[in-house]
């Protein structure tokens, strides 16, 4: 590649530095030029490119600095890492994929000047050409295809064109042209059948920040590639199918499919004693049409049946083999699968992650949630280890309890000798989650709690700092302040806090409220008698300011709240709650005995909306069905170790959440930062609360209540709404929570006493960080984060652009390209853009332009209904000692059980140009690269771990 500024001194000046971008592995990739010829990538072009844009701005002076030679020399090296890191032998580039990431460069080094002379040369050069060319019609070139065993054919063209304009049909402001122009363009003769695949898709993923239902259409092109995958492989003899014959050749497509799978050992045989005609006959191909590119391409990526990476499991054989493996155990089970099929195909709910991975399966662990209470003994530490590998080796997210564990310098009886603390320990838990990868599918993830009184809590909170002795931190696990209201009650008094090692105060690890006030009350008076050896005062302000300190820093630890999870448990009657889990959403007992599990879903709320408002009568469907899955799951399930057995069959809890939350806002048109929003957040909740409620009432009179009712809540009558009352009366002042319903309460409360509960708990709303991919919609009750940005997780980056946004500025004539370039300069916000009605900018505001009270409120209205609690991101954009006190104190004084991550903007700005090259694997070139860095690179570190690329754990 080359660019014809006029240098004045020699181009040989700058290129031996250079060469050394010119290695061996370069040598094996291509470039596709303009006229369609191929010709080997030479790296040297590179630097000679940026030496001629750098003479061009600051001429003579540029040939002879040091600097520029030296800037030369990184760029050039970096563009090359950019372009041929992690790809196949053969690779080709575009001249203009190349061009792309010179120019993405010189901007992320600031060498802004120099960056708009390149764009500007490029722009040029474009124009030129067009009017040199006048194109009027897309023309195939005259090409041929490799194919996989080698031999050599004519492009069908007619076979190409077609399955573009298959993808494009019933779309709205989407057409085939500007796909088929960018593919031939990226074609060439020799080109081998799976890179001619991958042409039409790439070439569509560009147009999605310009218009988003090339979204649905970059989709259907993959869904074309995995088509010819699958069949390819159950048939074994190589396939393709249009999306139109696959109404006919799924029938026939899904029995081959299960004996293929059983045939690998990666289904359970027992799927062949189903009625599979009946099953096949009840897959809906025009599902298939459902999707959007990145929920697709996950799937494709993590969730799709593969052997040998090759995927040949097609999208509704996925969600029929998930719903046969629920249904397993169910009378009519062929018509239980197919109601389960149609409820995640259609996507009104969705499984967890695990249960998506492994049901149907030979090892189904489909179990979302484990929390374990580790005990204070060497064996008992090193036992909660093993529990945690072997848990997460299934896709398991863990919540440890490390509260019992004596402090530094407590006395050992059995070695007379001094204990090292819990950091140690932890250290430990942390290399294990690292170790145990979920199969490759995912990072293990775990997130250790800890107890505000506990004695080493102040090198707890430092455990995410990047400073000090490392053999002291933990840089990839989760932690989170254990917070009893005593000690918030202290901080907002003034007061004094003691800090004990668990050794010599065993028994507040088991109490809450005015129990455990009054027993820590007796401790501070025994310490202050110097009748414990460890202990140790403080202000509790002083504790709470470096607990808000260490969150801003790191986003560690958390701060969950100990007593309103207990005084409002159902189970208050046969144990404590001593830790949340990985995402702070599940409050269930843990002991010696018993491992708490959680089995998750989420309603996708978007899709229970009409103009009129919730529809009612889908969403009590949805929430039955929905409840007789999440509670077969219990009984399926593959356990790993058998105190999760003995405790899920026990108390048979399940965490129905929702998701689309954000989306249900902007179709029914409220601001978040309204009244409204916090009405729809109570109404909404409290309607899937009552469902959940009565199909957990209508399971027990079917099957049977769950083991450990007696005494419960439940039992009682004692429902969520109520059990308000609890901690009302344990915390007095402190808590300002709203206690109105709509529905009818008394009824269902009288039927949930005659008939018993199925399940010890119903409701959790965990982050649904990759399931909300899948359905297409913003994650869990989260607000938008950006109007337009790229996402990057395991499968690579996505284009995210929020279709109500562009449905609206398209009526209002306020969608084109200024407004797509306005919308990346100001990332994502419409805030700074005069042009855009105030109205508009309210509804599609972004999270760092609400005040997060807003976002408290309505997860206290939600809280009320809830018998669990929900994983509730705060934002921030410009945080402050004062701003975070009030906000935690206010989510205190609310009545919320836990909170998840503080998010807050970095302080550099993202990423502006549009980048449009690709790996050849569907990834951006660049992992934080395009028109706006990813949500987790724009929050300076402090971001919520299931959008790191490497993690998304929970869901």
């Amino acid at each position: 590649m080359s660019i014809t500024i006029e240098a004045r001194r020699s181009e040989a000046d700058f290129t031996p530095a250079a060469e050394r971008t010119k290695s061996v592995a370069t040598q094996t990739y291509q470039v596709i030029r303009r006229n369609g010829s191929v010709t080997p990538f030479d790296g040297t072009k590179i630097a000679v490119a940026l030496t001629k844009a750098f003479l061009a701005v600051e001429g003579n002076r540029a040939a002879a600095s040091r600097r520029v030679h030296e800037i030369v020399e990184q760029l050039s090296e970096q563009i090359s890492s950019s372009l041929t890191r992690r790809q196949d032998r053969g690779r080709t580039f575009h001249i203009e994929e190349i061009q792309d990431q010179v120019e993405l460069a010189l901007m992320r080094g600031e060498h802004h000047k120099v960056a708009r002379a390149y764009v500007l040369y490029r722009e040029k050069r474009a124009r030129e050409r067009a009017e040199a060319e006048q194109v009027t019609a897309v023309e195939a070139p005259k090409i041929n295809v490799r194919a996989p065993d080698g031999s050599i054919a004519p492009l069908d063209d007619k076979r190409l064109q077609g399955v573009v304009v298959e993808a494009c049909a019933g779309l709205a402001d989407v057409a085939a042209e500007p796909i088929l122009t960018e593919t031939y363009r990226n074609i060439y003769d020799g080109i081998t059948a799976s890179e001619l695949m991958l042409a039409p898709i790439l070439a569509a993923r560009t147009l999605i920040e310009t218009e988003p239902n090339y979204t649905y259409v970059s989709a259907r092109l993959l869904m074309d590639k995995l088509r010819q995958e699958a069949l390819s492989f159950v048939h074994g003899t190589y396939e393709q199918a249009t999306q139109s014959e696959m109404e006919t050749r799924y029938a026939e497509y899904f029995p081959a499919y299960i004996a293929k799978g059983v045939e690998v050992g990666l289904l359970d045989p027992e799927l062949q004693r189903f009625d599979i005609k009946r099953i096949a006959n009840a897959l809906r191909a025009d599902r298939d049409m459902k999707f959007q590119f990145l929920g697709l391409q996950t799937l494709y990526d993590r969730y799709f049946l593969q052997t040998r990476g090759v995927r040949f499991e097609l999208p509704q054989a996925f969600f029929m083999r998930v719903a046969m493996g629920l249904a397993v155990r169910e009378i009519d089970r062929e018509a239980k699968a197919i109601e389960f099929y149609d409820l995640l195909s259609s996507f009104d709910f969705m499984c967890s992650t695990p249960t998506l991975f492994n049901a149907g399966t030979p090892r189904p662990q489909l179990s979302s949630c484990f929390l374990t209470t580790v005990s204070d003994d060497l064996d008992g530490i090193f036992k909660a280890v093993k529990d945690n590998a072997l848990l997460a080796k299934y896709s398991g997210g863990l919540g440890n309890d490390w509260s019992r564990v004596r402090g530094l310098g407590s006395h050992i009886k059995g070695t007379n000798g001094e204990s090292q603390g819990i950091v140690p320990f932890l250290k430990v838990a942390n290399d294990t989650a690292i170790a145990v990868n979920q199969g490759g599918k995912r990072k293990g993830a775990v997130c250790a709690y800890l107890e505000t009184w506990h004695i080493d809590i102040e090198e707890y909170l430092d455990l995410r700092k990047n400073t000090g002795d490392d053999r002291r931190r933990t840089h990839d696990m989760n932690t989170a302040n254990w917070v009893p209201d005593l000690f918030m009650q202290r901080v907002a008094e003034d007061g004094q806090w003691t800090l004990f090692s668990p050794d010599e105060v065993p028994d507040l690890h088991d109490l809450y409220g005015r129990a455990f006030a009054e027993r820590y009350q007796h401790y501070e008076q025994m310490a202050e008698r110097m009748e414990l050896k460890i202990a140790r005062r403080v202000r509790a302000v002083d504790l709470w300011r470096r607990m808000l300190t260490m969150l801003f820093e790191t986003g560690h630890p958390w701060v969950t709240f100990k007593d309103p999870c207990n005084l409002r448990s159902p189970q208050q009657h046969c144990g404590v709650v001593h830790s949340s889990n990985l995402c702070t959403e599940i409050t269930l007992n843990t002991s010696d005995n018993e491992v708490a599990v959680c089995n998750l879903g989420s309603i996708n709320l978007a899709q229970h909306i009409t103009e009129k408002g919730l529809d009612r009568a889908r969403l009590a469907r949805t929430v039955k069905t929905a409840m007789r899955m999440l509670d077969n799951v219990i009984d399926i399930n593959f356990y790993t170790i058998p105190e999760a057995r003995r405790s899920n069959l026990r108390h048979r809890p399940v965490g129905m959440g929702l998701m689309g939350y954000q989306d249900a806002l902007q179709i029914l048109r409220i601001p978040v930062s309204s009244d409204a929003a916090i009405a729809f957040a109570d109404e909404s909740m409290e309607a899937i609360s009552y469902e959940a409620i009565s199909a957990s009432a209508d399971l027990a009179e079917e099957r049977g209540r769950y083991a450990s009712y007696d005494g419960s809540l439940w039992s009682r009558g004692i429902l969520p709404i109520d059990s308000i009352a609890l901690l009302a009366e344990a915390r007095g002042e402190y808590l300002r929570m709203d206690t109105s319903s709509t529905l009818d309460w008394d009824a269902l409360r009288e039927r949930v006493l005659a008939v018993g509960m199925r399940n010890s708990n119903v409701l959790a709303i965990a982050p649904t960080a990759t399931i909300s991919n899948i359905c297409g919609v913003a994650q869990s009750i989260e607000p938008a984060f950006r109007n337009l940005y790229v996402k990057a997780n395991m499968s690579g980056d996505f284009t995210v652009v929020n279709p109500y946004l562009v449905a609206d500025l398209k009526t209002r004539g306020l969608w084109d390209e200024v407004m797509i370039s306005d919308l990346k300069y100001f990332d994502g916000s419409l805030g700074s853009i005069d042009r855009v009605p105030n109205d508009l900018k309210a509804l599609y505001a972004t999270a760092f332009e609400i005040d997060a009270h807003w976002l408290v409120d309505a997860a206290s209205r939600r809280q009320k209904w809830i018998d669990q609690a929900q994983s509730l991101n705060l934002y921030i954009a410009a945080p402050n000692g004062r701003a975070l006190d009030a906000l935690y104190k206010l989510a205190w004084e609310r009545g919320l059980k836990t909170t998840y991550y503080l998010r807050s903007q970095s302080a550099t700005h993202v990423e502006k140009s549009t980048l449009k090259g690709t790996d050849g694997k569907l990834n951006a070139v660049s992992s934080g690269g395009g028109m706006l860095s990813a949500p987790e690179e724009a929050m300076s570190g402090r971001s919520c771990s299931i959008d790191d690329p490497t993690c998304e754990a929970c869901q």
